[in-house]
């Protein structure tokens, strides 16, 4: 089935690279570009598209104020919001107003591919960078920190062997570290094509739909280090 996007940038330099990554995929199709929020209200409506990708910060209407009214207005659209900023505030803004992906401008090809293809299929894509520093922040409020920064108690870290062979726990601790697919595969000498049968094969034995479910489950309870 081919997967229509809609791209909102208000770079146009920036919004024809991320179309022609993404018209090297034969399943996606982009089938309107705007570059501004009210624009993107405008094109959803006349095309329904799968996916929205768009950016957070542009002009009149940022993508924030845009995904909260697409949302509303088309809930099996999917929103995947593009930016430059890292920090955990943004992101849980962003999702908190119903986007389902949160990538960095910094992102690679293989990233804003496989965000695409998760969240077109009704999973949530972070940029492994963000995913560590949410996992970061996470584990400061799961582990209690002073004034001064420091720990107060230390997580016993428990390995989920009962759930998942060896192998899936590595994979899961580089989900937790916020490792792509290619790095993990990279980092355990094994094909990229093997790490994503591994993180199906966790994702169905934990019983959640996508990567920072697990990584926050795997959080919760002990399973995995945050370095």
């Amino acid at each position: 089935m081919t997967t229509k996007i809609i791209i909102i940038d208000d770079h146009q330099l920036f919004r024809e690279g991320v179309k022609r990554i993404l018209e090297f995929e034969k399943s996606f199709q982009v089938v309107a570009e705007g570059d501004d929020g009210s624009e993107a209200l405008t094109l959803v409506e006349e095309h329904r598209p799968d996916v929205v990708i768009m950016d957070i910060n542009m002009p009149q209407m940022n993508g924030v104020e845009a995904t909260r009214e697409l949302v509303a207005k088309y809930p099996d659209t999917k929103i995947i919001i593009l930016s430059i900023h890292d920090d955990e505030n943004y992101v849980t803004h962003a999702l908190q107003t119903g986007a389902c992906g949160y990538l960095l401008k910094e992102m690679d090809a293989d990233a804003l591919i496989e965000a695409v293809r998760v969240v077109a299929d009704g999973g949530s894509y972070l940029h492994p960078k963000v995913t560590h520093n949410l996992v970061n922040e996470y584990r400061k409020l799961a582990a209690g920190v002073t004034r001064g920064g420091s720990y107060v108690q230390t997580i016993e870290i428990r390995r989920p062997l009962h759930l998942l062979t060896r192998r899936e726990c590595e994979v899961l601790q580089m989900l937790a570290d916020g490792k792509s697919n290619r790095g993990i595969g990279e980092a355990l000498y094994i094909s990229e094509k093997t790490v994503k049968n591994h993180v199906s094969n966790i994702l169905q034995k934990m019983n959640v739909n996508d990567r920072t479910q697990a990584v926050v489950v795997a959080i919760k309870n002990g399973w995995v280090e945050v370095r």
